[in-house]
C-alpha cells in the first residue's frame, strides 16, 4: 500500500466493525500497523472482532460501541478518539441497516435504516472530518455504498434510496475536498459486489470480506473514487453494462427500471457496451 494515509502508525476508525467487511478492514488495518478504532453497537460479536484485531495488531487497537445514526453518541466518540488516539487518518463509514423491505414495511423501519445508512455517514464526516488533514496530513475517507444504490433494482426500496443518497453525498464531498479542501483527504465510494456479510453462509459466487478490503485498498491507491467490486458472477464488463442501462432510462425515455420491465428485457438482453 503506496498511499501516505496507509502509513504505520496513523489512525483508522471503522464503524460496522463487528462483523464483515468492518471487520475484514479493521483486521486488515490492524496488520499494516495502523491503529485501529473499531466502532459498532454494543455486542458479543464487537467482543469478539475486538479479540480478534488486538491479537493480530502491531500497535493500539480499541472498541468503542457506539450508535452511528445517534449525532451526540459520535460526537462523544469524537471526543474519547481525539483523547486516546489523537485524530483520525482513515474515516470508514461502514455500518449499515437492512430494516424493513418493501412499500408495506413499517414505517418506523424505514426510519431507522436512514438513520443508519444515511446519517451515519454524514454523522461520521460531520465529526472526523474538521480534525483530519492539518498541515497536509493524507487523509483518506471511505464510504461504503452499494450496486443498489446504482442500478435500483427492485424489492428493497429504502435499501436503495439509502445507498442511492450515500452516493449523491459521496460525491459532492469528494468535489468539496478537491476544491475547497482539505485537498490532502480524499473521498472514495466502495461498491462492494455480492459479498458474504454478517454470519451468513459462504455460498459459490460471493466475494469473502476479505476479497473486498484488498480490491478498496487497490482502488485508494490507484486514487479511484467509484471502487465497484465485481464477485464470482458479476464481472466488471457486466457491472458497466447494468449501469449504463441503467442510466439509458434517463437518456432514452424508457420507463423506471425498464432493466425488469418485460417489454424492455429482451432489448437489455442483447444490449452490449
Amino acid at each position: 500500500m503506496e498511499h501516505q494515509a496507509f502509513a504505520a502508525g496513523n489512525v483508522a476508525l471503522v464503524t460496522g466493525a463487528a462483523l464483515g467487511i468492518g471487520r475484514a478492514a479493521a483486521l486488515k488495518f490492524a496488520r499494516m500497523g495502523l491503529r485501529v478504532c473499531m466502532v459498532d453497537l454494543p455486542s458479543d460479536d464487537l467482543d469478539a472482532s475486538f479479540e480478534e484485531v488486538s491479537s493480530a495488531a502491531s500497535d493500539e487497537v480499541a472498541a468503542v460501541p457506539a450508535d452511528v445514526s445517534d449525532l451526540k453518541a459520535m460526537e462523544g466518540l469524537r471526543d474519547s478518539v481525539g483523547r486516546h488516539f489523537g485524530g483520525v487518518d482513515i474515516l470508514m463509514n461502514n455500518a449499515a441497516s437492512r430494516a424493513g423491505r418493501g412499500f408495506d414495511a413499517d414505517l418506523a423501519d424505514w426510519r431507522r435504516l436512514v438513520e443508519v445508512n444515511l446519517w451515519g455517514v454524514i454523522h461520521g464526516v460531520k465529526c472526523f472530518l474538521p480534525g483530519m488533514g492539518a498541515g497536509g496530513k493524507p487523509g483518506v475517507i471511505v464510504n461504503v455504498g452499494s450496486k443498489q444504490g446504482i442500478t435500483n433494482p427492485p424489492g428493497h426500496p429504502v435499501y436503495n434510496l439509502s445507498k442511492a443518497a450515500v452516493k449523491s453525498y459521496t460525491e459532492s464531498l469528494a468535489h468539496e475536498l478537491r476544491t475547497n479542501g482539505p485537498t490532502s483527504v480524499t473521498a472514495h465510494l466502495l461498491v462492494p459486489g455480492w459479498t458474504t456479510t454478517g454470519k451468513n453462509e459462504h455460498k459459490p459466487g460471493a466475494w469473502l470480506p476479505e476479497q473486498v478490503v484488498d480490491y478498496m485498498l487497490k482502488g485508494i491507491d490507484a486514487g479511484s473514487f467509484y471502487i465497484i467490486c465485481p464477485d464470482g458472477e458479476v464481472s466488471e464488463a457486466e457491472d458497466r453494462r447494468r449501469i449504463l442501462w441503467g442510466a439509458g432510462d434517463i437518456t432514452e425515455d424508457r420507463p423506471a427500471l425498464s432493466r425488469w420491465h418485460p417489454d424492455w428485457k429482451a432489448a437489455f438482453e442483447t444490449f452490449e457496451v
